[in-house]
């Protein structure tokens, strides 16, 4: 009985996310690394903060504050609908080229190039976090980080 309990949460999880990646594709996994690039940044951004308390324990503009951490929250929550406002948008134009005879190589354009553009901005501040902490943070990173975002933002300008 003991194992049941222990096993029973790791299958249903396994089974959800399995579910989940195998019905969105591609899509599915890069929902999943959007997600653990959120959870890191914002414990990254509370032990920033933490950091920063210590180095100015006088000073009320550094550490950790409540109101801080429920605008992170905020922005979080509104990634997830912009993702979701973009994946709606996927499945109308999908649906609608269906019935128009039109075909689609792809049913998640949209939402995908948004998760990455957030996943960019997640690593991008994580990085940030990092070099809060003292973390020495290798100056090449946060430069492609900062050009791929880019790259999603704007296009290729060449084309």
């Amino acid at each position: 009985m003991d194992k049941l309990k222990a096993y029973l949460p790791q299958g249903l999880l396994a089974t959800s996310i399995a579910t989940f990646t195998a019905r969105l594709g591609i899509l599915g996994w890069v929902l999943i690394a959007l997600l653990v690039c959120m959870i890191i940044d914002f414990l990254s951004g509370m032990a920033a903060s933490a950091k920063e308390s210590l180095d100015h324990p006088d000073d009320k503009n550094y550490g950790w504050s409540s109101k801080k951490g429920k605008a992170g929250i905020l922005k979080k929550f509104g990634y997830v609908l912009v993702v979701a406002a973009a994946i709606i948008l996927d499945f109308i134009i999908y649906k609608t080229a269906g019935y128009l005879n039109f075909d689609m190589p792809t049913s998640t354009f949209f939402g995908l190039v948004v998760s990455v553009l957030f996943i960019l901005n997640e690593l991008l501040s994580i990085t940030e976090n990092a070099g809060r902490m003292g973390a020495p943070v290798p100056n090449f990173l946060k430069k492609t980080i900062a050009v791929l975002k880019n790259k999603v933002e704007e296009g290729d300008k060449d084309d």
